[in-house]
């Protein structure tokens, strides 16, 4: 049987919302063992936290659309991508700069997540899913201002590690 474009839209969608749906378990996962483990950076945990709050509405979102569709997350990815978020984390705790490894890490996972959401909003706007593109342009705009505090951050965050390390202080959280 041949698939249709609509058919093949659909279904690349449905999967990248639960990809979606999966990828921000992991991100909570991600700062939850960083907001364990911040003391020296208060803006760091500020912002994490304020995140983390965005991230939780990001999943209501995204089973709001799956319910639309009659679809439920992946329980499995949904696990499987938590693990894989506190195994990241866990492996920069036994760094001597675990702040600034997490820094790159969410760096990096922050415009992967633009990229997702860039891609979901195509699929939309191409599949005529128009219910779905204002909450997933909601939730693009939230991880590109996340990405942006991350990269405007940096410089600060690694001035602020060097000057704690050179106090003598544990500078690596």
């Amino acid at each position: 049987m041949t698939k249709t474009t609509d058919d093949v839209l659909r279904a690349v969608f449905i999967t990248g919302l639960k990809n979606a749906h999966a990828v921000e378990h992991q991100a909570l996962a991600l700062m939850d063992r960083q907001l364990d483990r911040l003391k020296h950076y208060e803006d760091v945990e500020a912002r994490l936290r304020e995140h983390r709050g965005e991230t939780e509405t990001q999943i209501e979102r995204l089973e709001a659309i799956l319910g639309q569709f009659d679809e439920d997350p992946s329980g499995l990815k949904d696990a499987a991508m938590s693990l894989s978020g506190n195994l990241a984390a866990l492996g920069h705790a036994f760094a001597d700069d675990e702040i600034l490894k997490n820094a790159f890490a969410n760096f990096a996972f922050e415009n992967f997540e633009v990229a997702s959401y860039k891609s979901l909003i195509v699929l939309a706007r191409n599949g005529g899913f128009s219910s779905a593109l204002d909450p997933l342009a909601e939730t693009l705009g939230e991880e590109e201002a996340m990405a942006a505090w991350v990269d405007d951050n940096l410089t600060s965050l690694t001035e602020k590690y060097v000057a704690l390390k050179a106090a003598g202080e544990n500078a690596s959280r």
